[in-house]
C-alpha cells in the first residue's frame, strides 16, 4: 500500500480561453489603461542578502507581509486591475461559462462502492456547490443514508473541502477532516452515524486518519503549524481526551502518512522523503502494541509496504531503478529474507502494488501510458488488463473489499469520458458500470487523439498526448494550448474533461507535453529533470513548443502555454529563455521565487524540498537555480502576454510568488503586452472549492486565451 505524503504540487485544471484579435492587443490594453490605471507599488527597501560572496537584492520582499494593510492593497489593486483588463471579455466569460455547465450532469450519482455491508457513493444536486455523502444497507436498493453533506458545511463559508473519510469497520462511526480557507490544515472530526451527533473531539492539524479494529481506537497524523512538515503519529480512544504521541519524525526531509492494509490486519506507517522511506507497522487488532520497523531508512531506498496473509509484500527500488516486488515474513520482514515476487523490468515502473485474498494488481507506467497487470496467487499466471485507444489514462478505483475477485478500475482517454468498469480478476471480463454522461451534443466521433513526439536538445524523444476536433487545419493557423508540469516524478496522464470542450470546438488543439522531471517514462526519466539536471525540464519543454511550430500544428502568434505549481516554474523560466516562442502564458499559483523560498527554512515544505531542487545554500546549487529561477532571470527584453494566478492562502506556494514576478515583471520588460495578475482572496492551492466557482475561473482563463489567441465568437 503506497502512501503518499504531501508534495509542493497540486494538479489543476488545466487550460483558459477569451476573446479579441491578436492584432488589437496592445490597442485594446491603451484602451483599457485609461480606465485601469496600473497598481501602485509602494515604496518599500529593499532587501539584500549575502550569499557566496554574491548581494541578492529582493526589492519586493515587502509583498510577504500578509498582515500588511499595504499588501492587502496592493492585492486588490493587482486584481481589479486583472478585472478591469478582462471586462470586454465578460460577455464570452458569461457564455463559456454558461457552455461549460451544459457539459455536465448537474444532478448526477457516483457509482457505489462496497465497504463492510454498507454501498458509500456520493452524489450532486443542481445548484448545490458540494457533493453529498451517502450509502445503503446491505444492497443498493435499501433506504438511502446522508452520512455527510458537504453544501451544510460549506454554509457561512468561503471554502470547504474534506479530506479524510474513513467509516469504522461496524459502520458505526465517521472520522472526516474539512479545512475552510484552502491553507490545507484540516480540522478532524468524528460523526455517531447512528445519531448523526459529533463527538466532542476536534483535533486541529490532521493529514490522514485510520481506525483500528476494535471501532474506537484511531491513528493520525499532525503537521507542524509553521512548517506544514507531517511530523507527528498519534494514538487517540475514542470518548478520551487523550491524545498518545506514538512516533516523532525528527527528520526535516520527511513527512509522515498513515493508513490501514486492505485485509484490515496492519496499521501502516510511512515516513518518506523525496528519494527514501521508512516503513513501521503495528497490528490493528492490537493498538496498544509498539511500532515495529520493516527496513531501517537508508539513501535513495525508496520503499512501501502491503499486506496479506503471514506475508509483507514490499515495493522496492533497491536494486531496481523502476522498482521491483518482494514478500517478506511478517516474523521477521529483514531484508535478509526478502523473496522475489515481480522482478525489475527497466522498461517497466511499478508504481503502485494492491493485494486481494486471491490477486495482486500492478498499477505501471510503460512507455508513457498506465497499464494495470494482475496476478493470479494460486496460478501464478499474470496478465494485463487490455485497453482500447493508444491514448488513455487507466487507474484503480475504490476497492475497499480484501475478499473478492472484482477489481473496479476507471478508464477514460482525452476524447472518452470517464468509465467506471468492474473486471472479473478470473474470467477477465469487463463490465461497464457507468461512464459519465456529457450534454450538450457531445460526440466522440468529432474529436482526434494522437500521440506525437519532440526531438529534446540531446535527441531525446519527448511524448506529447494531443486532442483536437476533427476538421482542424493542420497549417499552422490552429491555436494551440500546451500544458506541462515535469516535476517530483509526478506522471500527468491524458484524461477526458467536459470543460475542455469549450476550446476544442473554437479550433484549439491542446497538447501535454510529457517532459522530462515527470514520471511517465519511469524513474530515469524522473531524475533526468531535477536537481543539477532540472533545466531538462524546460529545454524539452522548448523543444515540444518548437516541434508543434515547426509541423504546422499551430504559429508562434497562436501558442499559449499553461502550468502550475511546479508547473508555473516551468512556465517562468522558459518564458524568460524563449519569449519569442509563445503568444501569451498563463502561471497558475507558480512556484518562480526559487532561491528565496529555498533559503527560507521557515517557510512550509522548503526543507524537505532540497533533495528535489538543491539546497542554495551550498554554491553548486545555488549556482544553478540561479540560472532558471524565473524571478532572478527576469531581463529586459519583450515578453509575451500572461496571466498569473495566485491565492491569498495558499499554503503550498504562496502569494507572494507570483505578486513578486509581476512586480518585477512590470518595471523590467520592453514590451507594452497586458500582464495580470488575479488574485483568489477565498482559496488556497487548488483554487475555488465549489464546483460552480471553478467553474466561473476556468471560464475566465479561457476568455483570456482566446483573446490572446484571436479567437474572437
Amino acid at each position: 500500500m503506497k502512501i503518499n505524503p504531501k508534495r509542493l504540487v497540486l494538479f489543476l485544471f488545466l487550460i483558459s480561453l477569451a476573446i479579441l484579435s491578436i492584432d488589437a492587443a496592445t490597442r485594446v490594453q491603451a484602451d483599457r489603461a485609461s480606465t485601469a490605471p496600473l497598481p501602485p507599488m509602494a515604496e518599500k527597501k529593499p532587501k539584500t542578502t549575502k550569499i557566496h560572496g554574491e548581494t541578492l537584492v529582493d526589492d519586493y520582499f515587502w509583498l510577504r507581509e500578509k498582515e500588511n494593510p499595504q499588501v492587502l492593497e496592493h492585492l486588490k489593486a493587482e486584481d481589479a486591475y486583472a478585472q478591469a483588463l478582462m471586462k470586454p471579455t465578460e460577455p464570452l466569460q458569461d457564455k463559456l461559462y454558461k457552455e461549460m455547465l451544459s457539459h455536465i450532469k448537474q444532478t448526477d450519482v457516483n457509482v457505489p462502492y462496497r465497504q463492510d455491508g454498507y454501498f458509500y457513493y456520493s452524489r450532486t444536486e443542481e445548484g448545490k456547490q458540494y457533493p453529498i455523502f451517502c450509502r445503503r444497507k446491505g444492497s443498493q436498493t435499501a433506504a438511502e443514508e446522508v452520512i455527510l453533506d458537504q453544501n451544510e458545511l460549506a454554509k457561512g463559508q468561503k471554502f470547504m473541502s474534506v479530506g479524510a473519510f474513513a467509516p469504522s469497520d461496524d459502520g458505526n462511526l465517521l472520522a472526516f477532516t474539512t479545512d475552510n480557507t484552502g491553507y490545507r490544515q484540516y480540522t478532524l472530526q468524528i460523526k455517531n452515524l447512528k445519531t448523526g451527533e459529533l463527538f466532542p473531539e476536534r483535533i486541529e492539524r490532521v493529514d490522514n486518519v485510520t481506525w483500528a479494529t476494535d471501532n474506537k481506537t484511531m491513528f493520525y497524523v499532525t503537521e507542524d503549524a509553521v512548517t506544514k512538515r507531517s511530523d507527528k503519529f498519534f494514538r487517540h480512544v475514542l470518548g478520551t481526551d487523550k491524545n498518545d504521541l506514538i512516533y516523532e519524525e525528527k527528520d526535516e526531509l520527511f513527512d509522515l502518512g498513515t493508513g490501514r492494509s486492505r485485509d484490515k490486519a496492519v496499521i501502516i506507517l510511512q515516513a518518506s522523503s523525496k528519494t527514501s522511506s521508512e516503513v513501521r507497522w503495528l497490528p490493528a487488532g492490537d493498538p496498544q502494541a509498539e511500532l515495529k520497523v520493516i527496513s531501517a531508512r537508508a539513501s535513495d531506498h525508496e520503499y512501501d509496504v502491503d499486506h496479506r496473509g503471514d506475508l509483507f509484500y514490499i515495493r522496492t527500488n533497491k536494486g531496481a531503478k523502476n522498482f521491483r516486488v518482494v514478500t517478506a515474513p511478517v516474523a521477521d520482514p529483514a531484508e535478509k529474507n526478502w523473496k522475489e515476487f515481480v522482478a525489475h523490468r527497466p522498461a517497466v515502473k511499478v508504481e503502485d502494488v494492491s493485494l486481494f485474498a486471491d490477486h495482486a494488481v500492478l498499477s505501471e507506467w510503460e512507455n508513457g501510458l498506465e497499464q494495470l497487470e494482475i496476478v493470479d496467487f494460486k496460478t501464478n499466471k499474470r496478465h494485463r488488463i487490455e485497453f482500447p485507444e493508444p491514448v488513455y489514462a487507466a487507474g484503480l478505483s475504490n476497492n475497499q473489499e480484501f475478499k473478492t475477485s472484482v477489481l473496479r478500475y476507471n478508464y477514460q482517454s482525452m476524447v472518452t469520458p470517464s468509465s467506471v468498469f468492474d473486471y472479473d480478476m478470473n474470467t477477465r471480463q469487463a463490465t461497464l458500470l457507468k461512464q459519465n454522461e456529457i450534454p450538450g451534443g457531445f460526440d466522440k466521433a468529432n474529436y482526434k487523439a494522437e500521440r506525437v513526439f519532440a526531438t529534446a536538445v540531446d535527441g531525446t524523444k519527448v511524448p506529447m498526448s494531443m486532442v483536437y476536433r476533427r476538421g482542424v487545419k493542420l497549417d499552422g493557423s490552429a491555436p494551440l494550448l500546451l500544458y506541462g508540469y515535469g516535476s517530483y516524478g509526478i506522471s500527468i496522464p491524458p484524461t477526458f474533461s467536459s470543460s475542455r470542450l469549450a476550446l476544442l470546438d473554437r479550433g484549439v488543439i491542446f497538447v501535454i507535453g510529457h517532459i522530462r522531471g515527470g514520471g511517465e517514462l519511469g524513474e530515469e526519466w524522473r531524475d533526468q529533470g531535477r536537481m543539477m539536471k532540472k533545466i531538462t525540464t524546460f529545454t524539452d519543454f522548448i523543444a515540444c513548443a518548437e516541434h508543434l511550430v515547426k509541423e504546422k500544428y499551430t504559429s508562434k502568434d497562436r501558442l499559449v502555454i499553461q502550468g502550475g505549481s511546479a508547473g508555473g516554474l516551468l512556465v517562468g523560466a522558459v518564458s524568460n529563455m524563449r519569449p519569442d516562442l509563445f503568444k501569451a502564458v498563463i502561471a497558475q499559483v507558480p512556484f518562480v521565487d526559487v532561491i528565496n523560498t529555498m533559503l527560507d527554512a521557515s517557510l512550509p515544505l522548503t526543507t524537505s524540498e532540497f533533495i528535489e531542487w538543491g539546497n542554495p545554500a551550498e554554491k553548486p546549487a545555488y549556482d544553478y537555480m540561479k540560472q532558471y529561477s524565473p524571478y532572478d532571470n527576469i531581463r529586459k527584453a519583450d515578453y509575451p502576454t500572461m496571466l498569473v494566478k495566485v491565492s491569498y492562502n495558499d499554503s503550498q506556494v504562496p502569494y507572494w510568488e507570483g505578486a513578486k514576478f509581476v512586480a518585477r515583471l512590470r518595471v523590467t520588460k520592453t514590451d507594452s503586452n497586458p500582464l495580470l495578475l488575479k488574485v483568489n482572496f477565498g482559496a488556497g492551492h487548488g483554487g475555488s472549492s465549489g464546483r460552480y466557482d471553478a467553474l466561473k475561473e476556468t471560464a475566465f482563463d479561457y476568455a483570456f486565451m482566446l483573446w490572446q489567441m484571436g479567437k474572437a465568437d
